[in-house]
Order: structure tokens, then sequence, then C-alpha cells
């Protein structure tokens, strides 16, 4: 399954009632099996573009469509910022969640949730609360919830932004991990430069608003170990690449806030 975005513009109303263009132009595919990351500073529309690809807002101008995806409605899964697990459900219940929705049997939703439990490395908390899960643990939990429906395409926003520098860190590693094992269709929004080299396929670039493309940049090293010494001067080129890209519009955008 390929996913096209073609032409897609976005225009809001500000609070005074005048048009705002958010997202111009924008133009790119995912491919099977592809990890695209959405980089640019704040305000350039990224989440705003990862939730028209998710069909949670319609575009204003041009259209998203899934190629050899026509039998059937695409199947999605998203995990945002902020985590949103349901409270009074434990680790279990939320992992299976969509697929109660769905309407998908109690043995077959056992399976399946234990499954992507085990996956993500939750063994063992399937009956925690939320309350009782560190931050990193309720992204896991997050993570198995998306995976569990068995999406064409999975969609991120900013997942990681919210923990400390060292889990993070973990996560990454571990999104890589399970990615190698799934091999996700993946739309994924960071600000972070160094996060978008570590993961991505291919980083898209935006600029400031209104978001446009600036540059789709293909990351051509190795999908595992890009941390390691030996791709250190490439990493650090590709991201030098994308900061001089977005450098004088982040500047803007930290005047404006």
């Amino acid at each position: 399954m390929r996913v096209v975005i073609e032409n897609v513009e976005k225009r809001f109303g500000d609070s005074k009632k005048k048009e705002v263009t958010a997202l111009k132009n924008i133009n790119f595919s995912i491919e099977e099996q592809e990890f695209v990351v959405l980089v640019g500073p704040s305000g350039c529309g990224k989440s705003t573009l990862l939730n028209i690809v998710g069909g949670l807002l319609s575009p204003s101008q041009g259209e998203v469509y899934f190629e050899g995806n026509e039998d059937k409605d695409p199947a999605l899964g998203i995990v945002f910022q902020e985590i949103a697990l349901l409270p009074w459900r434990t680790v279990y219940q939320n992992v299976i969640y969509g697929l109660e929705e769905r309407g998908i049997g109690r043995k077959e939703c056992q399976e399946i949730g234990q499954h992507y439990i085990d996956m993500v490395g939750l063994t063992g908390f399937e009956k925690a609360y939320p309350k009782q899960l560190s931050g990193g643990m309720k992204q896991r939990a997050g993570i198995a919830r998306a995976l569990a429906v068995e999406p064409d395409l999975l969609l991120m926003d900013e997942p990681f932004s919210a923990l400390d520098a060292q889990t993070r860190t973990i996560m990454q590693e571990e999104l890589l991990t399970i990615w190698n094992r799934t091999k996700l269709s993946t739309l994924y929004v960071t600000h972070n430069i160094q996060e978008a080299v570590y993961l991505a396929d291919r980083v898209i670039v935006l600029s400031r608003h209104p978001g446009e493309i600036k540059e789709i940049i293909k990351i051509d090293l190795p999908r595992m170990g890009r941390d390691q010494e030996q791709y250190r001067k490439q990493f650090e080129r590709y991201s030098d690449e994308i900061w001089n890209l977005i450098r004088h519009d982040a500047q803007a955008a930290i005047k404006e806030a």
C-alpha cells in the first residue's frame, strides 16, 4: 500500500475571521514499509499535516489517498504526544480497545493484545492502570494500542517529546526494534533533528507558515546502528543539512513566541 498526499493545502480562520494558510502545495508519498519523518520549526503545520493524512482534518484543497487498498478503508494507528490512555482501563484493556470497537472476539483480542504487550516490553504489567506507569511505560502502552489494530499506516505525533532525554533515547531504540519486526509504513512528526535522522528513511523538511516542503532528504544509512561511531560523520552531515534548511525559520519562530 502506498499513501499519496497530493496538492494538499489547509486554511483556517483566525480570531479576527481572517483566513490563514497553514499548509500549501504539499506533495509527497509514503511507500510500502517506509518510515517518513516530518520536521520543521514551530508553527509549520507538521501536526496539521499528520491529522489530514489520518483523516482527523479535511484539506481545504488537494487529497490524500491510499493506492493498493481500494477494496477497504485503510486501518490507521495513531500515537499522540499526549498518550490519552483511558485511566479506568488497565494496560491490557487499553491495548485491546480498538479491537473491541471493531467487534473482535474475546479470545482473539486476548491473543493479539498479549502479543503486542510482549512486543513493547510490558509483559507483567497487563493489569496495571495508567497512574501506576512511568512516562515511558505509558507511551509503550500507547504504541501497543496503535499496533494492535494492525494498521496499514502508523501515525506518530511527537510521541517522545514529553520524556526525559535518557528515556527518549531508549524509546527511540525500542521503536526501531518494533518497526524492524512490523515493517509498518509510518509517518512521524518531530522537532528533534537528530531523532529524525536516527529514525527516517526520508526526512521531509517543512518551511515556516505557510508550511511548504523545502526539501526531501533520503537518509542513506543502515536502518539499525546509525548512532555507531562509523556512521557519526555522515549522521552529523545529515543533521547539519536539515538544521541549515530550518535555522532561519526556527529563529524567526522563537522571536514570534
